[in-house]
């Protein structure tokens, strides 16, 4: 593999690409719902794959030659919530001098299952503070087709070794850069038994997008479709950083081996769909001109997406947009795409009729600035929770994979007492002196709603508290 860390030898100050980490998340199953999608450019090309194989390969059906079927979820087996997750450490470098540290998601099983590697943003700010990617949403997804899940954080990101290389206002260099990450990700995952080799998807966010891009001119041989979801860098310290975005992805497009499906939307904060069209037509005409055979590569407009398209991927909510048709552009790549498991899940408490949920006054043990911030949670999009104390400490977050272990967690940062639901979504659930529990979710088991059972992590939410 012949991607490089590249240096330009002098670092721009500020720039960044801006990522908007998804802030709204479902309480129920979200891969139910229809794409609003509109469908520009290229359809794919259909691959003559058996599908009454792909659909099931590596799973509990892989050996079963049967077509794709519907099954119930209560007959299929049941994954944990936490879905197997294991925190290693992947060598960037052939000496193993520096490791990127690396969530794998799996489902139950020795495999070989197919593999998805999942590539984050970047935020503002120093990477070596941005969290551990812990793509919950989309890896839930995954794992319930049967997929192993991998999210590395490249290096120089969260408690990777090495260190981020920005390579100036170097587009193109920056996204190679980030690709031997990728690559040898993808290199060392190949090698585990439970991995099939010959069923690679490589997607990333953001920043994370590019390095899919950029990966996808050297890509391994098993790698069989790129996932981009509203990919790029933004480096506004940069005179014509869109025109230096524009060329990066042309000059990826005319080396591409690997089909691509790229979503963005309509009110991305940090692209414009002008901008995305210019990347898009730039990859698309670079491959026309190349010597290399086209690869399909196809451009999903999903409109507007809450407050901001940035958000989607990260979303619970986000899944019911973007799942129909990632699912449709991996079935046409010979890929895996029937749920063959259940992946535990906390529902929502039940509403008790304690109040209606806006009435303000109602909420117990807060002072006036609770009151006003429960007014707030009220403007919130949902998925969104309120979470009380005895002692008056409240907090309400909104988005995320889970809205109310992250208001109660942040709760519970600001009080001595436990802090429980107020309300969730559109509906109260308080149990006055009650012991609140979740209905029961994919799992089956009921669990209680508190940060212990489910990821706190409160990167990505939009929260209010004291």
């Amino acid at each position: 593999m012949a991607f490089r860390k590249l240096l330009t030898g002098w670092v721009v100050a500020g720039t960044a690409c801006v990522l908007s980490v998804a802030h709204a998340a479902s309480l129920s199953d979200p891969a139910g719902a229809p794409a609003n999608a509109q469908l520009a450019a290229n359809a794919p090309a259909t691959h003559a794959a058996d599908a009454s194989r792909s659909n099931f390969a590596g799973g509990p059906l892989g050996s079963a030659n049967v077509p794709r079927l519907a099954l119930d979820d209560a007959y299929l087996p049941v994954v944990r919530a936490d879905m197997n997750a294991q925190v290693i450490r992947v060598p960037a470098d052939a000496a193993g001098d520096v490791t990127l540290e690396t969530t794998v998601y799996r489902p139950d099983g020795p495999g070989p299952f197919p593999m998805v590697i999942f590539n984050h943003g970047k935020i503002p700010g120093d990477p070596r503070f941005q969290a551990r990617s812990d793509p919950l949403s989309f890896a839930r997804e995954f794992v319930r087709r049967g997929y192993v899940v991998v999210a590395p954080n490249r290096q120089g990101f969260a408690d990777s070794g090495g260190s981020y290389q920005q390579d100036g206002c170097d587009v193109a260099s920056n996204g190679l850069g980030q690709a031997a990450d990728v690559a040898a990700t993808i290199g060392y995952m190949s090698k585990e038994p439970y991995v099939d080799a010959g069923q690679i998807v490589v997607a990333g966010t953001s920043h994370g997008g590019l390095a899919t891009m950029a990966y996808g001119t050297e890509a391994a041989k098993g790698v069989r479709a790129l996932i981009n979801f509203s990919g790029g860098l933004r480096q506004d310290a940069c005179t014509g950083w869109q025109d230096n975005l524009t060329q990066a992805f042309g000059d990826y497009g005319g080396k591409a081996r690997v089909a691509s499906l790229w979503l963005y939307g309509d009110n991305d904060s940090v692209w414009s769909p002008d901008l995305v069209s210019k990347m898009f037509a730039a990859y698309r005409d670079a491959q026309t001109r190349g010597d290399r055979p086209a690869v399909t590569a196809k451009l999903v407009d999903f409109g507007s997406y809450k407050n901001d398209a940035h958000r989607l991927v990260g979303d619970r909510d986000g899944v019911k947009i973007w799942w129909p048709t990632v699912e449709a552009f991996l079935a046409s790549r010979g890929l895996p795409t029937a749920v063959q498991y259940r992946v535990a899940t906390q529902a929502a408490p039940h509403g008790t009729g304690y109040a209606q949920i806006d009435s303000v006054g109602a909420v117990p043990y807060v002072d006036q600035a609770g009151r006003d911030g429960y007014r707030n949670f009220l403007k919130q999009y949902p998925s969104r929770a309120f979470a009380v104390s005895d002692s008056g400490a409240w907090s309400w977050a909104e988005g995320g994979d889970n809205p109310m272990a992250v208001a109660i967690s942040n709760c519970e940062k600001h009080s001595s007492d436990p802090c429980r639901l107020y309300a969730v979504n559109n509906t109260v659930v308080w149990n006055n002196g009650g012991t609140q529990t979740a209905q029961n979710g994919d799992g089956g088991d009921n669990a209680r709603a508190t940060a212990e059972n489910d990821n706190a992590d409160d990167s990505g939410h939009s929260l209010a508290s004291r």
